[in-house]
């Protein structure tokens, strides 16, 4: 069971949590980019890439018998902070689509580039499998 960590009298965040409490079986899933599972890009458009991330990252989950649901933390690194901002109602459909509505604890870095050259997204995850 999880449990969102929501100071009184702070705002409410959009599309994350301040913080989730988890009991269990922790699952890490290493840095994933939007690359199919054979390692090759279907698109270059920012959202179809973070879909494709997203995707790839509910099937490492379901490797451990865990799903979108359980996830409590991710780490978004992406190389246009522009990009990004300019399609978060993309976004937003991409990651219900995907995920659902669950919202864990996240960040969200602009970073120089990524190893992959075609990569526009790495999201890193940690989910917990209650007892």
């Amino acid at each position: 069971m999880h449990k969102i960590l929501q100071p009184e009298g702070w705002a409410k965040p959009i599309g994350y949590s301040n913080g989730i409490e988890a009991r269990g079986r922790t699952v890490f899933v290493g840095g994933q980019i939007g690359w199919n599972g054979q390692g090759q890009f279907e698109t270059d458009d920012f959202v179809g890439q973070v879909r494709q991330t997203l995707v790839n990252i509910v099937a490492i989950l379901a490797e451990a018998g865990a799903g979108p649901q359980h996830i409590t933390s991710m780490n978004w690194y992406f190389t246009d902070k522009a990009e990004y901002l300019a399609n978060l109602r993309g976004l937003g459909e991409a990651y219900r689509e995907v995920i659902g509505r669950h919202y864990p604890a996240m960040a969200a870095v602009q970073v120089v580039s990524l190893v992959e050259d075609r990569a526009k997204i790495e999201i890193q995850a940690t989910a917990v499998i209650p007892d």
